[in-house]
């Protein structure tokens, strides 16, 4: 296949374009490159595959609909991943246009343009954190998402709105993934186990929100690559089964679906510090403070839908994958 990643020197989007390259399908790869964090680690990221006789690379914002348009109409797709976006909860509530304009906007014109190319799928980043206020856990897809707690959320959500609409009109398979906290090597520094691990090495005092109660369903970054992939080959197609006298949130008569992709276990959050302490044999100094605004104190995925249909099951334990991500962040800050 020949397939579009956007954000591909991104956390994710940078694994996902390995695993594609390496399965033998042509990846063209877009990102910003903007400062949201330190651009070198994207560079880093980027510098893995963009030699790849398999990849292009292009320095592209998805909010340029023109550039956008340009980069469809010059290439045959088969499918697009869509990962870029503006992420995290709390940088939404100071930065509200940021979202509006690369998670509402930018979202637009991938749907624009994958509308005019016929593209046979497209598969998009959705988040665990459109849950908001719901407190029946864990957490499912058939469940109403109406009460998002930050613009994040709530452009997120928008985004499977978005693509519903066009899956209806014009028959365009789309496809929702659900992320919950992803985690692994080469993450992004705004997450807490980058944040978490450079500060216990700094000797520094790490923040603990929520007093270290909330749990979160950390899910190895390889894990979602394999999730992805799975629902990539095999389009999205509508439920003959929906009724629009009792409407299923997560299935439509239109070929759109969503669906959780976590690792379906939480953890609560002072045991997710332990791991890093214990990766790195030091203990940490704990700064206890209260719930953040928009955060939520549980996420918790069914992925009974994910399981069934695409037989998705994440491998990696929490005690792993966190050794995985501090072996490869010592290693990564000792080369500079």
């Amino acid at each position: 296949m020949k397939v579009l990643v956007t954000g591909s020197a991104g956390f994710i989007g940078s694994a996902l374009t390995l695993r594609l390259l390496e399965r033998g399908d042509t990846v063209i790869g877009i990102d910003n490159h903007n400062d949201y964090y330190d651009p070198r680690l994207k560079e880093a990221r980027l510098a893995r595959h963009i030699d790849h006789p398999n990849y292009e690379h292009f320095k592209i914002d998805i909010k340029d609909g023109e550039s956008m348009a340009h980069l469809f109409k010059n290439n045959l797709l088969n499918g697009v991943v869509h990962l870029a976006a503006q992420a995290g909860v709390r940088y939404s509530i100071d930065n509200p246009s940021a979202y509006i304009n690369t998670n509402l906007v930018g979202f637009g014109h991938i749907l624009e343009a994958c509308r005019h190319s016929n593209i046979g799928h497209l598969v998009y980043a959705s988040s665990s954190s459109v849950y908001g206020a719901n407190t029946k856990i864990p957490f499912s897809i058939h469940d109403n998402i109406d009460h998002p707690l930050s613009l994040y959320a709530a452009s997120k959500k928008a985004n499977e709105l978005m693509a519903h609409t066009y899956s209806h009109l014009y028959n365009m398979p789309t496809t929702g993934l659900r992320f919950f906290t992803v985690y692994g090597p080469w993450g992004r520094p705004d997450m807490a186990p980058f944040k978490f691990t450079e500060a216990i090495l700094e000797g520094k005092r790490i923040k603990v929100f929520n007093f270290g109660k909330h749990r979160r369903d950390f899910t190895y970054v390889d894990d979602i690559v394999e999730g992805v992939i799975r629902v990539l080959d095999q389009p999205a197609q509508p439920n003959p089964n929906w009724s629009s006298e009792k409407p299923d949130p997560g299935t439509s008569s239109a070929p759109w679906r969503v669906y959780n992709i976590g690792n379906n276990s939480p953890v609560e959050l002072m045991d997710f510090i332990s791991a890093i302490e214990e990766a790195l044999g030091i203990k940490a100094e704990k700064q206890l403070l209260p719930l953040q605004p928009g955060d939520v104190p549980d996420t918790y995925a069914d992925v009974d839908d994910l399981v069934k249909e695409f037989d998705y099951k994440p491998s990696m334990s929490i005690e792993e994958g966190v050794k995985n991500f501090v072996d490869w962040y010592l290693e990564y800050k000792k080369n500079g």
